[in-house]
């Protein structure tokens, strides 16, 4: 068995396209492997900031061989078909063929043998077929090269157990990389070649030559030293696995240092702080043992220096003074305008050509906040109207307008610093939560009502205008705003009439833009039933008994939609649940075919005075009884008990099947039976809709 190594050694490869660019690599390449009937025991892709590295192992010198067989023309054929068929399987006469009798004939067959190809052979096509076939993100052109790629390519290893692959990547007509076995270390800790026999001596040798190919393996040095110069301060790194990421990707091999942040600079909001060091500097920001923002941060470097990285830290702190102190201003001029009077600008800013400036959408929010305080408790409406109407002013500071992605979180700082109660400052930093599944959803009564104002208004609003999610794109995080309307609703047991919020948000629109029309309320609700069953996968409640409750309609209280699917769920559980399943499918099944036989309906109750038998009797009057009950305790909200009514109908129906011929010669005997069974599935449907149920 062989070993493959492939190296791609090129300029810098951005950061975020590294991971993704190795799993295409080993992809491309094994599924042409794989279609060439070479098998391999395991395939292991690795990237740095200059390289792409795969190794296949387990692979064999060569094909296997392949017999094949091919049937020719009919025993006594013309000689011009003859002929044509020995061409076909390269063979020179009958005498190498057999003679088979299939039944409908006799027939030519010939065996022709394949011998597999060596391994080494087929490589350098498949590895350049592989090359051109790996996207990119972005790519470039460089020189006249017509192919392009991420960044120039410098060199590209390809040896199966150490002999180089024959072969070349061509970019252009004289433009192209021959495959080797030489690459090169560090860029500026190591010089020369490096040749390789295979991964295990290429990966010791870039060791040697200052570079770590495992991006796992310098994410944990990372770490390592990161946690140890923290320690050393007495602090701790802040978390951050997305940075992390980042920065793995930006050296080859890692050294960590340590800065120090001006003290001046300490009275701006750590947000900024950490927000300017992580997207402009890639730094990892410290905390103290209060777990506040230390004046300290560790850089990345990806050199080892004589003097330990004095010049390297002199630099970097000499740049994020610089960047501080633009935040700073900010901070300090933003603070000079208080919120409300940013509001009126808010009409400068579009929200969306068909729905208004941001101006427009906040009047919206605080009207229909204000209306739905009056389902959360201990919500002050005029808290919430003032959170409203803070909510955007933010948008229009010199902060967010540096950093976007601190809207909210200023406008909290702005609004404390105002005098603002502290539910209304935290009400405008909430206000965008919960902005995915692992965020944070929010627990306070201002907070809850303006959050959900803005994602009702979004939904509502671009379908209103018929701006949908289609398939995979949703160019409006409507999904995302839907879950975050669920999660509120469903985190905080609010009991809010959705529908009625979503043709008051719709009316509100109206109000502002005649031109809008008025919302399908029932395809909104549809769309939030998809989103639910999506929030409520990974908890374990299963998709179809949320349709079972949402195909009843009327249904728009999802407190009250998930009490009834945690009955259903319950009762399904039990023996007497899933008989009744089998049960309704069965007397379904029955009247559905002799309605399509008989082309009509059996809609209409059983009428007593035509029962005959003492089972049919028993059972319409289970089901009359179970059906008055049934509709009491659903009204009431108990919905275990209505389930529980439901097991009394098992033994009445199981005997009504024992006993009963429901198929009689009776026309009118048969057609009242049939009703009957009609209304087991009538008397079910009260409670779920048991067709949406599976299983």
């Amino acid at each position: 068995m062989a070993e493959l190594l492939l190296e791609l050694f090129s300029e810098e490869i951005p950061a975020r396209m590294q991971a993704r660019a190795a799993e295409d690599l080993k992809r491309l390449v094994t599924e042409k492997l794989k279609a060439a009937g070479l098998a391999f025991s395991r395939a292991d892709a690795y990237a740095t900031p200059r390289r792409l590295a795969l190794v296949v192992e387990g692979l064999p010198l060569a094909q296997p061989d392949v017999t094949e067989e091919k049937r020719g023309p009919r025993v006594g054929a013309p000689e011009q078909a003859v002929q044509g068929f020995l061409k076909s399987a390269s063979l020179t006469s009958l005498d190498q063929c057999e003679k088979r009798d299939t039944g409908k004939g006799e027939f030519w067959f010939a065996t022709i043998k394949k011998t597999g190809g060596k391994t080494i052979d087929l490589l350098g096509t498949l590895i350049s077929e592989s090359l051109l076939a790996l996207p990119w993100p972005k790519s470039m052109r460089w020189a006249h090269n017509r192919v392009s790629w991420v960044r120039p390519l410098h060199s590209i290893i390809a040896t199966l157990d150490g002999e180089v692959v024959a072969g070349a990547f061509e970019f252009g007509e004289n433009a192209k990389v021959v495959f080797g076995n030489k690459t090169h270390g560090h860029r500026f800790l190591s010089s020369g070649e490096i040749k390789v026999a295979g991964f295990a001596d290429y990966k010791v040798k870039l060791k040697e030559c200052f570079v770590i190919v495992d991006p796992a393996e310098r994410r944990a040095s990372i770490q390592s030293q990161a946690e140890k110069l923290a320690q050393a301060e007495g602090l701790t790194v802040k978390a951050d696995e997305v940075l992390l990421d980042e920065v793995v990707g930006l050296v080859e091999w890692p050294v960590l240092l340590m800065g120090k942040i001006d003290q001046a600079f300490m009275d701006i909001p750590p947000e900024v702080l950490t927000t300017t060091m992580r997207a402009n500097q890639k730094y990892l920001a410290l905390l103290d043992k209060g777990g506040k923002l230390a004046p300290r941060f560790l850089v990345a470097s990806n050199m080892e220096t004589k003097n330990g990285g004095k010049a390297i830290v002199a630099g970097n702190e000499r740049v994020l003074r610089a960047r501080l102190s633009d935040a700073k201003f900010f901070w300090d001029q933003d603070r000079k305008v208080k919120l409300e009077e940013r509001v009126p600008s808010l009409k400068d800013i579009v929200f969306h050509a068909k729905l208004g400036t941001v101006a427009d959408k906040i009047a919206r929010i605080q009207t229909l906040a204000a209306e739905l305080a009056a389902f959360i408790s201990s919500a002050d409406i005029d808290q919430v109207r003032s959170a409203a109407l803070l909510a955007k002013a933010d948008l229009t500071s010199g902060m967010v307008g540096e950093f976007p992605e601190l809207q909210g979180i200023m406008g909290r700082y702005y609004a404390l610093h105002e005098g603002e109660k502290a539910a209304v400052a935290d009400a405008i930093a909430e206000h965008y939560q919960p902005l995915g599944p692992n965020d944070r959803c929010p627990r306070a009564p201002v907070s809850i009502a303006v959050a959900l104002a803005d994602k009702i208004d979004s939904v509502v609003g671009f379908f209103s205008i018929d701006e949908k999610p289609t398939g995979s794109k949703d160019p409006f995080a409507l999904r995302r705003a839907a879950l975050g309307v669920i999660r509120l609703i469903v985190e905080n047991k609010l009991r809010l009439p959705l529908v009625r919020m979503f043709e008051n948000a719709n009316q509100l629109l109206r109000n502002q833009n005649s031109a809008i029309p008025s919302l399908k309320a029932p395809e909104l609700l549809e769309f939030f039933a998809d989103r639910l069953k999506v929030a409520l996968r990974e908890k374990g409640v299963r998709h179809d008994l949320i349709s079972a409750i949402f195909s009843l309609g009327g249904e728009d209280d999802l407190v009250r939609l998930l009490a009834r699917v945690d009955a259903l769920k319950a009762f399904l559980e039990t023996d007497d649940g899933a008989n009744i399943l089998v049960a309704y499918r069965r007397a379904s099944n029955i009247v559905r075919i002799e309605e399509k036989k008989d082309k009509a309906e059996y809609n209409g109750g059983a009428d007593a005075a035509k029962l005959q038998q003492a089972e049919e009797k028993s059972l319409h009057a289970a089901l009359a009884s179970v059906s008055s009950s049934g509709e009491k305790l659903i009204k009431s909200e108990e919905f275990g008990n209505a389930m529980s009514q439901l097991a009394k109908l098992r033994q009445p129906v199981d005997a009504f099947f024992d006993k009963v011929t429901v198929n009689s010669d009776d026309r009118d005997l048969r057609a009242n039976r049939l009703r009957l069974l009609s209304q087991i599935r009538t008397t079910l449907n009260k409670v779920a809709d048991f067709s949406q149920i599976e299983g």
